[in-house]
This record gives structure tokens, C-alpha cells and sequence, in this order.
């Protein structure tokens, strides 16, 4: 056997595939840069299995390897693996499969390891240091809707997720705050307030409105769309009058953007597209040198390989698109922010525009041709947020709905649900409220993410203020009992962290320790390939695993001998529990 192996705290499966990485070296010296593929299994023959066998045998045979099929492939990567303490035993199955089997002991001693040097030791460690989430990007002077509820939450929890593995996040608000509509808005606001710096959020009212009037206008009025044409010229020329008007329009669309993003607890810088306007000449001037840039009629475009439409990079009559923007906002990312991965989270039907765009920036060499290296751009498209009767969720006017109002009514349900419960006369005002806010906005939120984000969901405040089924009710309730279990025991918990002993003695308390273990990989899967429902699928199987464990006679908590070991394992599932809540957003309650 192998010597011993460095062992650290993450990631099963990394740490797996380092000893198997040792193993095949040894079994298979003169093929390089083998793989391990290490997975995790059903419990039948073990816990995690190594799956090499098979692939390296058509690699090897016929070339005198002295090996006489898959299985013998699988006892040797099986005999050659490094002692280590983590591993229990091991077999080989069918066509070479390596099965591990976890010692108890090891698992013990890590989840006992995890609550004295915190969870953070249990974080991935994902190949980049600095990345880029652009995410919720509303409008100026439109109401934030619920397709933008969908690109904030996702985006904040990718976001959370990558920061929890030390990467350094730039969260960018690529707000919508330059083009053609700000002529209208800043004549309608000289027309309707001549002293425009007066113009508060008060005195303008609904700033969808706003929009609507001016739009109304700048239709129906030739004049009007005149002098609205003039002030964009004026804006891009930077005179001061329109400047300062430009920026009291976004000031309150921003206040009105804070209203929600205050509720939901997300953190957003603001770089919108008037920041990379200055870039794009420089950008356009760079790619026309490369020859990338040809014309069409009339248009500044570059075509792509296996698209029969161009990517438009200067418009016929001068103004610059989308499409210059975010190639002016990527190479600022790339040269200036130094970001290795840059993440775009709109709906779906944004996926040909950045397949295009994406491709142009590879054939200009700034990305590279594969999407295994870095630095790489991913767009992370998402479905629509549907209403009952299965169509695109609007208000019974056939208007968008108000996205502070959704928030506030889920916020008012929860409260309802509370003092239903009988929490009105046992709980004070602030707590009824703040529990209130945790689970309504909590609910809406659990209820976006724990689907795959491609597919489109039904938005139902019934089902996601359920205190049962995988919501984040019955979640944020599970957490609140384990809290509830802890404090009844009157036991001291860092007294009991560094002087007790967890046991994983019976096969509840051992399926639990595996399932808290294999938190480091669920979230780098979920990080990976930018799946936010991986991380909820693990966090209702633990909800599930735990109910299992503890409602067996044979795992009773207090007044048992086994009483300081099954505390632990129930904390380590609230720290667990905790963690997942704050990766997707949500505030957890300890009481209920």
C-alpha cells in the first residue's frame, strides 16, 4: 500500500479522488492525466465508488498490461489506494466498480471538527478567484416585475454561493439606464416640472405611469418626438441641464429598486450600461483592426460561424445596441476587473444573444474556443413566472404585478398564518413581524429556486406558505424544533462541542453524518453548473433524513446514554440547515 495521504476537511468526493488520483498512478504508470471518476453511490455496496476500471481497460489492453479485464483493473486500483483513516473498507463489484466504505469514526470526527473550527471549513474551492454575477439589471423608470424577481434571487444566490467558496464576487446591477427613452422622459419631466430638480419621487407618483404618459405623448405629438429626439443628442453630448435631469430620473427609479431589493436582503453595485458607454468606440475600433467587423446594410456587424443572422455592433444610422454594450462591459471585466468567470442571469429568451455574443468574443481571443477553461462567460437563462390559469403572471388588468406589492402580500399571509397559530398573544409585535418577513419572503424565494431555473413555474402563494412538502415553511419550522430540542436540554453546546464525543453507532445517526458531509460537494455541483435546486434538493432530503432519525425510538435524544452525541448531530444538522438558508437568502427562525 501507498503511504499515508494528507487529509483535509471538504469536499468527500475531492478528497476520494486525491487518494484514487495516488492509486492510479501506481496501476496505470504509462497513462497520463487519468481522471478519477469518483461517485457517490446508493448505499448498497458503499458509500462513494470509483468508476475508472472499465475506460482504462480499453485504453490499456493489447499493450501488455498485466491485467486480464475490468475486474482485475478494479482489484489493483482497489489494492494500490493509500492507507487513510477516512476509508473503512473497500470491494470491487460487475465490471471492476471500487466501492468505499466511510469509516464512522473518521465521519465522527469531521462533523465533530466542522462545529468547533466553523462550517466555512466545509467550503469548495472552485479554480477562480475573482468572478463576475450580473444579475437582476431592472429598468430606469419601469417597475421592477416578476421576471426580475427571478434574475435577483437566482443571481444573489449563485452569488452567495461563490463568495461561500472564497471567490471573490463583483455583483453587478447592469441597470438600463442609457437609449433612445430618455429623450422623452427628460422633455416630459421639463414640460410637467419646469423647476425639474423639484421633481421628487412624491411629486412624480407612479413612475410607470410616468413612462406611459411620456410614451403616449412622444407617439402622438410630432412635435413633442422632436424636441424628445433632440434631448438624446443633447444627453450623449453631455450637456449639463440634460445630465442632471438623466440623473434625478434614475434617483428615483432607484429608490424604488432599493424598496425591493431591502426586503429581499440583496447587495447589488450599480454599473450600468451608461458606464461602458465611453468604452464601446474604443472596443468597436479594436475589433474593426482585428477584422472582425464588416458591413451590411449599412450596419457595423460580425458574423458568426453557424448563425445566419449578424451580430449588430454599430446600427445603420450610427447609435450603438445592446450588443456593443455588453462587448464594451465584457472587456471591461476581462482587462479591468480581471474577472475569470462572468455570469449573466436573464430569462431564456435572451440565449441567442449571448450565444452570439459569447462567440464573437472567442473569435476575437478574449474568451478561449472550449468552455472547460478560464476565463469563460456563462449565461444563465431562466423560465417565466407563470399565474395559475398557466399564463405569464400579471394582475387581473392585465398589468405586470408590482414587485414590492408581492413581497408585502406574502409578508402579510405569513403574519396571518402566525397569529392564526396563536403567536399573537405569545409572541411580542417585532418578533410576529420579523418571523413574518423570514418566512414570507423566505417562501417566495424557496419556491423559485428549488426548480430547475429552464423551466417555467407557478407562481401560488398557497403552496409556498405550506408548512408542508418542500417548502421553505416546513423547512425554516424543521430548524426551528432542532433549535427548540437544543434548548430544552439545558446543556451547554461549546462545553459540549469541545468535551463531547459524537458516535455515528446506529444506521439513522450514520446515513445523517453522510448526508451533512456531502454538503461541500453539493454546493460545488450547484456552483458548477449553476443549479440553485441542487443545494434546495439537498436541504429537503436533509430535512427528511433528520425527520427520520429522530423519530426513531431507537435514537431518543434526551435522558438517553447517547444523550451529548446526538446533540451534537443535531447541531451540526442546524449549522447545516443554517448554511443552505443563508446560500439561497433566506433568514432562518429558531422558535415557532
Amino acid at each position: 500500500m501507498a503511504t499515508e495521504h494528507d487529509e483535509y476537511m471538504g469536499s468527500l468526493k475531492a478528497q476520494l479522488a486525491k487518494l484514487f488520483e495516488v492509486s492510479l498512478k501506481v496501476t496505470v504508470p504509462n497513462e497520463l492525466d487519468v481522471e478519477p471518476l469518483v461517485a457517490a453511490c446508493n448505499g448498497k455496496f458503499g458509500d462513494y465508488q470509483c468508476n475508472n476500471a472499465m475506460g482504462l481497460w480499453s485504453k490499456i489492453k493489447g499493450k501488455g498490461a498485466p491485467f486480464r479485464g475490468p475486474p482485475a483493473v478494479g482489484e489493483a486500483i482497489k489494492n494500490n489506494l493509500p492507507t487513510s483513516e477516512m476509508i473503512e473498507s473497500c470491494s470491487v463489484a460487475g465490471p471492476g466498480f471500487v466501492n468505499v466504505v466511510l469509516s464512522k469514526n473518521w465521519m465522527a470526527k469531521s462533523i465533530q471538527k466542522m462545529l468547533i473550527e466553523g462550517i466555512d471549513t466545509w467550503a469548495p474551492l472552485p479554480p477562480v478567484k475573482t468572478a463576475v454575477v450580473d444579475f437582476s439589471s431592472p429598468n430606469i423608470a419601469k417597475e421592477m416585475h416578476v421576471g426580475h424577481l427571478r434574475s435577483t434571487i437566482i443571481g444573489d444566490t449563485l452569488a452567495r454561493m461563490l463568495e461561500f467558496s472564497k471567490v471573490k464576487v463583483l455583483r453587478r446591477n447592469h441597470v438600463g439606464d442609457w437609449g433612445t427613452q430618455f429623450g422623452m422622459l427628460i422633455e416630459f419631466l421639463f414640460e410637467k416640472f419646469p423647476n425639474f430638480e423639484d421633481a421628487t419621487e412624491t411629486a412624480i407618483g407612479d413612475l410607470q405611469a410616468f413612462y406611459k404618459a411620456s410614451k403616449q405623448r412622444f407617439d402622438a405629438d410630432p412635435a413633442f418626438k422632436e424636441r424628445a429626439q433632440q434631448a438624446v443628442v443633447r444627453l450623449q453630448g453631455g450637456e449639463d441641464k440634460y445630465r442632471r435631469a438623466w440623473a434625478q430620473i434614475c434617483q428615483i427609479s432607484r429608490t424604488e429598486f432599493h424598496k425591493v431589493y431591502q426586503r429581499l436582503g440583496v447587495h447589488l453595485e450599480e454599473k450600468g450600461e451608461s458606464f461602458y458607454n465611453p468604452y464601446i468606440p474604443g472596443v468597436i475600433e479594436a475589433l474593426n483592426k482585428q477584422g472582425l467587423v464588416e458591413e451590411s446594410q449599412g450596419a457595423q456587424v460580425i458574423f458568426i460561424e453557424g448563425i445566419n443572422i449578424p451580430l449588430i455592433v454599430v446600427k445603420s444610422d450610427g447609435g450603438f445596441n445592446y450588443a456593443s454594450t455588453d462587448l464594451a462591459a465584457l472587456w471591461y471585466r476581462l482587462n479591468e476587473e480581471k474577472a475569470e468567470w462572468i455570469i449573466y442571469v436573464t430569462d431564456v429568451g435572451q440565449q441567442q444573444h449571448f450565444d452570439m455574443f459569447f462567440k464573437a468574443a472567442k473569435r476575437a481571443g478574449w474568451l478561449p474556443q472550449g468552455d472547460s477553461s478560464y476565463p469563460k462567460a456563462s449565461h444563465v437563462g431562466f423560465g417565466l413566472v407563470l399565474g395559475e390559469d398557466g399564463k405569464r403572471f400579471r394582475t387581473r388588468n392585465t398589468e405586470v404585478v408590482r414587485l414590492v406589492d408581492l413581497l408585502d402580500e406574502a409578508k402579510v399571509r405569513s403574519k396571518a398564518a402566525l397569529i392564526e397559530r396563536g403567536k399573537g398573544e405569545e409572541w411580542s409585535e417585532e418578533e410576529i413581524v420579523s418571523t413574518a418577513e423570514a418566512v414570507g419572503y423566505g417562501a417566495v424565494k424557496y419556491a423559485d429556486l428549488k426548480n430547475n431555473r429552464l423551466t417555467n413555474y407557478t407562481f401560488n402563494f398557497d403552496q409556498m406558505l405550506n408548512d408542508k412538502g418542500n417548502t421553505a415553511v416546513y423547512l425554516l419550522y424543521a430548524h426551528a424544533r432542532i433549535c427548540s430540542i437544543i434548548r430544552r436540554s439545558g446543556k451547554d453546546l461549546e462545553e459540549l462541542k469541545n468535551k463531547g464525543t459524537l458516535v455515528l453507532g446506529h444506521k439513522d445517526e450514520r446515513d445523517l453524518g453522510l448526508h451533512l458531509l456531502q454538503f461541500a460537494e453539493v454546493v460545488e455541483e450547484a456552483c458548477t453548473n449553476l443549479l440553485p435546486n441542487v443545494l434546495c434538493d439537498y436541504l429537503y432530503n436533509l430535512s427528511e433524513i433528520f425527520s427520520k432519525f429522530y423519530s426513531n425510538p431507537e435514537c431518543k435524544v434526551i435522558g438517553s446514554d447517547m444523550e451529548m452525541s446526538r446533540l451534537l448531530l443535531r447541531e451540526a444538522t442546524a449549522v447545516v440547515m443554517r448554511k443552505c438558508f443563508d446560500l439561497l437568502g433566506i433568514t432562518p427562525i429558531y422558535k415557532i
